[in-house]
């Protein structure tokens, strides 16, 4: 069963059309992974599921039900969070103080359960709960951030770029922990520059050129027999 159905999606900014005819699903409690070089529309990707960006034609099912343009807030209302591509946290605000952001929606009976799971997923946020965010390491901002998603209790979690600008031994920190994020219940979308690390953890994946999907299918064959290079148009996939 799905939880995610995107269907003919089309996003325009201005003259310049972003997105053609985009499909793609996300299975409950799925890792999919979304793949391809900068500039290919997979941020636009995401933005249009938050409702970021406004859609000029197609669907975006949650649940069944149609989510396009209904604004972000009830978006997040509705069980879609995004942890967005680098980061963004509010780096003059506290540790806490994000934390807190992220769950404004919430109700307030359900924070200090949301909150220690946050910490028992990233212990190093707890450590530096009242330290400065934009104090902290990469890899640590780039757990905040997620930790952040998180406290607005997902149904759906959006990672955009989570191993931008990380270490390879974070990357595979931050890859291992989405993977127990998914054994929690959460069903997650990702996209990503570096498809094998992506496709390690993902079930099925797609790959996107030029604002559109060119090819898709389970992850373990994406990985192999040299498909990845060929949709990288003979690159390599790091």
């Amino acid at each position: 069963m799905s939880i995610l159905d995107v269907h003919n999606l089309h996003v325009s900014m201005g003259v310049q059309q972003i997105l053609r005819g985009v499909e793609l699903t996300v299975e409950e409690n799925g890792i999919v992974a979304v793949l391809g070089a900068n500039g290919v529309g997979k941020t636009t990707l995401m933005r249009a599921i938050s409702n970021i960006y406004q859609i000029a034609e197609g669907e975006i099912l949650f649940q069944g039900k149609d989510i396009a343009n209904i604004g972000s807030d009830k978006v997040v209302m509705a069980g879609v969070c995004q942890a967005p591509e680098g980061r963004q946290i509010f780096s003059n605000m506290s540790v806490e103080e994000n934390l807190i952001l992220g769950a404004y929606h919430q109700d307030k009976k359900h924070f200090k359960d949301d909150l220690d799971y946050v910490f028992g997923l990233f212990p190093i946020l707890e450590e530096r709960l009242q330290q400065q965010a934009g104090a902290m390491s990469g890899g640590e901002q780039q757990m905040l951030c997620i930790g952040r998603a998180l406290m607005g209790r997902p149904k759906l979690l959006l990672l955009d770029e989570p191993s931008l600008g990380l270490a390879p031994l974070v990357i595979k920190s931050i890859f291992d922990l989405i993977v127990k994020i998914r054994e929690m219940g959460t069903s997650i979308l990702i996209v990503e520059q570096n498809a094998k690390a992506a496709l390690s953890v993902a079930d099925y994946g797609y790959i996107m050129e030029g604002g559109t999907i060119i090819m898709e299918g389970p992850a373990a064959e994406l990985i192999e027999g040299g498909r990845l290079e060929e949709a990288y148009m003979g690159g390599k996939a790091y």
